[in-house]
């Protein structure tokens, strides 16, 4: 009798532990972006929802859902209402970081379980084919000179691009909160008045500025990455080769849980966006649009975010624009 009571017991306990390892989503999947469709953003989400069932790690529908508005506000507002339900994952940007420290949305990174990193990409300072600028150095001097003689293109004030401005305004000595901040609602926008004349210089990605700069129309001076970056933007120098020691802010791409799921779906999430993530149909897009991915997932993704949350944070409380969060 004991014999049979102790291994019904046993049964019992291996059972649900092979359900808790075994979790798999039982209902459509629903990837959150922040923007609108036809959009980067949108694409690389289009991807995922192709390489997600492939792989084989889902065999439910994948759908992409955009909820675009309030500079990623909307997406974090609705990815909220599905607390504890691991079928929603949030595609965030590195806007997650800026809203929250400006106040803008009341939910953090450290609020939702971060499961994966997508790819990093890194500002550019650019300016028209035909300016005067024709070095960074060059850049740097007329600032040094008056910080308000030239007027910079960014997509969102106090967002990443704003923030490289202000770190290398910094490590060369030039007060960023002097400096000339021109928002435009895209990239594209912001060229096109560049190239009018109506501004001197942008900062934006420096992959989406990529066929800008192969067709000619305008010229990158610096990237606020790491290294140089390969294939066509080789011949650029890093804020680093330009003798400023400045922290490297990228502009990332990762997906998030919802808040509450369990260590099993976490874990769950973490293998299947690893896998996708790490085949060759990811890889050819990655290198096809200029950008990268460290495989960081755990304790290892947590703290890279951590360190480029603290790294945001110390320049937009220096540039008054962020209530000092933890």
């Amino acid at each position: 009798m004991l014999r049979s009571v102790l291994l019904t017991a046993v049964f019992a306990a291996l059972a649900s532990a092979a359900h808790a390892q075994g979790w798999h989503p039982e209902k459509p999947v629903e990837i959150i972006l922040p923007t609108a469709p036809g959009g980067g953003n949108d694409t690389v989400a289009r991807l995922m929802q192709k390489m997600l069932p492939e792989s084989k790690a889902v065999s439910t529908p994948v759908l992409v859902v955009n909820k675009s508005g309030g500079n990623q506000a909307v997406s974090v507002a609705y990815h909220a209402q599905h607390r504890a339900d691991p079928h929603y994952l949030l595609f965030a940007t590195s806007s997650f970081f800026t809203n929250h420290l400006q106040g803008l949305t009341p939910l953090g990174y450290k609020d939702v379980p971060a499961l994966a990193l997508a790819f990093v990409d890194y500002s550019a300072f650019m300016v028209a084919a035909n300016s005067p600028l024709k070095t960074f150095g060059d850049l740097l001097a007329k600032l040094r000179t008056d910080p308000e003689s030239v007027a910079f293109s960014v997509v969102s004030r106090g967002g990443t691009s704003h923030a490289v401005a202000a770190i290398a305004a910094r490590a060369a000595g030039v007060d960023a909160r002097r400096l000339k901040i021109v928002v435009y609602k895209t990239s594209a926008e912001a060229n096109s008045a560049m190239m009018g004349g109506h501004i001197q210089a942008a900062i934006s990605s420096a992959a989406g500025s990529t066929p800008a700069v192969v067709n000619g129309q305008v010229r990158m001076l610096a990237i606020a990455s790491p290294q140089r970056r390969p294939g066509a933007l080789v011949r650029v120098p890093t804020l680093m080769e330009q003798g400023l020691d400045a922290p490297v802010l990228a502009t990332w791409r990762a997906v998030f849980g919802a808040r509450g799921i369990t260590p099993a779906q976490i874990s769950f999430w973490e293998d299947a966006l690893a896998r996708g993530f790490q085949g060759e149909e990811w890889k050819a897009w990655m290198t096809q649009n200029h950008v990268s991915a460290p495989p960081l997932r755990g304790a290892e993704l947590a703290r890279y975010l951590d360190a480029q949350f603290n790294h945001t944070r110390s320049v937009l409380m220096d540039l008054g624009l962020a209530k000092d969060r933890p």
